[in-house]
């Protein structure tokens, strides 16, 4: 038996213990929602007070997968952080903004439209937030030249990256986790997820052209200053580019092939990542590994040991006996609760901590209805596919419902406001939310007819 069947077998007890990581979930919880203090403080914090309290032994949190920190998590997000950085001064992105604007023939709502989709593209094939934070700035000097409110441009690229980066294993962090959790590889997401996301992806562009197809006109004069731009002069270093484009078509295919290699997602951009820097010829890879999030790296490490205090106390038993008790078993009734209670709470919650905290419920409600079956044969039992699939639509497309909801979000927020433009929560709740329920409610009937009517 493994380590997480027999765990989900033992009976709990809600001793101390189970009461004071209980404590510990909670505060940190309340802590990171609130902002008060930095959430990888408070991340850091409660890991190590659920270290020093002897809810967790530190051997659990280092080296056992089911308590702590999982380390294919860590690695594929450094690994991936690494790549970009080192691909960011080549001037791809720059490059790629520009000719989508001239593309779009100086139109404001033609440039959306392809912002929008460039950004749900790259969002699915490196990862959000990144994608954001190259694209911004240039969409911020396109806005200008055409002089039109950059705001609308800003919260469509949010919007369009948290539904892109949906589609796929690397898209977005929760999938990540998920992922990692389920043992599922990078296919399985293209398959489960990327026909659902072609179709949200189509209703959100048919949304935006009906809420800004009339109100986006300019002149002929500031259509042309578009035109005359050059997308080559973007481009600073050729061939670093041609490097980087390179060890990035490798990484993709290693991430398609990798359940067929037998390597971790982890193992294949830990690779491209070593690879560009050798390709690189960096000598001093000081710079490029000081520009890796280490703060959101940090945050997770913390949280991976949080949640497995709680699980091994029995928090996480008792609250999937309270869903499995709510449903009845049903599982296509716990598949949409999941979806929509995701989505909700990934609006005003941070969705990282709240698929953090999801991923073992899931594994200890299979473990509950199917106590016979451990190892894949549980995490990939038909019944309970369609939970994975649902966790990852409702947390991931539940983050667009707020200017919080998710990292691309707060990021777009940021740079607004450092270029004089202010987002109010209003202002994105406004777009968001209405965004959020149209494409939960339309993945509501995709989860419904694939898995339970057509049962694909």
């Amino acid at each position: 038996m493994t380590n997480e069947a027999a765990a989900a077998t033992q009976p709990f007890v809600m001793n101390a213990s189970f009461w004071t990581a209980t404590v510990i979930f909670l505060l940190a919880y309340a802590l990171i929602v609130s902002e008060k203090v930095h959430k990888t403080v408070v991340a850091l914090f409660g890991a190590a007070l659920m270290l020093v309290l002897k809810i967790l032994e530190q051997k659990e949190a280092f080296h056992v997968e089911e308590f702590g920190v999982d380390w294919n998590v860590i690695f594929l997000l450094i690994s991936m952080m690494v790549i970009i950085n080192l691909m960011k001064p080549t001037g791809f992105f720059e490059y790629i903004a520009i000719k989508s604007a001239k593309l779009g023939k100086g139109e404001p709502m033609r440039i959306m439209t392809i912002f929008a989709l460039v950004t749900a593209v790259l969002s699915a094939l490196l990862d959000n937030v990144t994608t954001v934070l190259l694209l911004a700035p240039v969409t911020l000097l396109i806005a200008d030249a055409l002089e039109v409110d950059p705001v609308p441009f800003l919260i469509a690229e949010a919007l369009a990256s948290n539904i892109g980066g949906t589609a796929t294993l690397i898209g977005d962090p929760p999938n990540i986790m998920i992922a990692s959790k389920a043992k599922l590889d990078f296919i399985s997401f293209i398959y489960n997820l990327t026909p659902a996301i072609i179709v949200i992806m189509a209703a959100f562009l048919f949304v935006l052209k009906l809420i800004f197809g009339k109100r986006l006109r300019v002149k002929p004069e500031l259509r042309q200053r578009i035109l005359e731009m050059d997308e080559r002069e973007a481009i600073k270093d050729p061939l670093m580019l041609k490097k980087s484009l390179f060890v990035l078509a490798i990484v993709i295919t290693g991430f398609v092939l990798h359940g067929m290699l037998g390597y971790e997602p982890a193992t294949v951009a830990l690779f491209g990542a070593g690879l560009l820097l050798l390709l690189s010829g960096t000598h001093e890879p000081h710079h490029v590994l000081a520009e890796v999030e280490w703060p959101t790296i940090f945050f997770f490490m913390g949280l991976f040991i949080i949640i497995g205090g709680v699980v091994k106390v029995g928090l996480i038993k008792w609250m999937s006996i309270e869903v499995l008790a709510l449903t009845h078993g049903n599982m296509f009734a716990t598949s949409m609760l999941i979806m929509w209670f995701s989505a909700f709470a990934s609006a005003f919650v941070d969705n990282i901590p709240y698929v953090a905290t999801m991923n073992p419920l899931i594994i200890d409600m299979a473990n509950q209805i199917w106590p016979h079956l451990q190892g894949i044969k549980l995490l990939h039992n038909p019944e309970l596919m369609p939970l994975w699939w649902s966790l990852a639509l409702g947390a991931c497309l539940g983050g667009n419902g707020t200017a919080i909801g998710a990292s691309a979000n707060v990021i777009v927020v940021g740079l607004a406001e450092r270029a004089g433009r202010k987002i109010t929560f209003i202002r994105f709740m406004a777009y968001g939310m209405p965004v959020m329920i149209l494409t939960v409610l339309l993945s509501t009937v995709y989860v419904w007819l694939r898995y339970y009517v057509l049962k694909i």
